[in-house]
């Protein structure tokens, strides 16, 4: 009897991994997908322009506080620039797989 299942079984298996193999292909295909670039907006610009002549200031001739509003500042073009990338991007929103489990599950027994 187990002969028989498990000829039985290797034989399905085949005959589902050989429809697979006879689709294959001798040559690949190639695709090109274009890409577009990312468009930064005329504000990102200025921003990133700023940070570099920040970086390009001589810090050793400025006083403790220039130091600490230049920090600030920077801090601050930073954050804009990734909020901006955030919403160029659309954001999103992100969950999990135990909370899409829960939702479906709800779903069901509700409906």
């Amino acid at each position: 009897m187990k002969k028989i299942s498990l000829s039985l079984m290797m034989g399905l298996m085949l005959l589902v991994v050989s429809p697979t193999l006879l689709k294959a292909e001798t040559e690949p295909t190639t695709t090109t997908t274009a890409t577009a670039a990312p468009v930064k907006s005329a504000e990102a610009t200025a921003m990133e322009i700023r940070l570099n002549e920040i970086k390009a200031m001589d810090m050793k001739t400025l006083n403790a506080a220039e130091k600490k509003e230049l920090r600030k500042e920077v801090r601050e073009i930073k954050s804009d620039i990734k909020a901006n990338e955030r919403a160029v991007s659309g954001g999103g929103v992100y969950i999990s797989v135990g909370a899409a489990i829960l939702i479906v599950l709800l779903l069901i027994l509700l409906l």
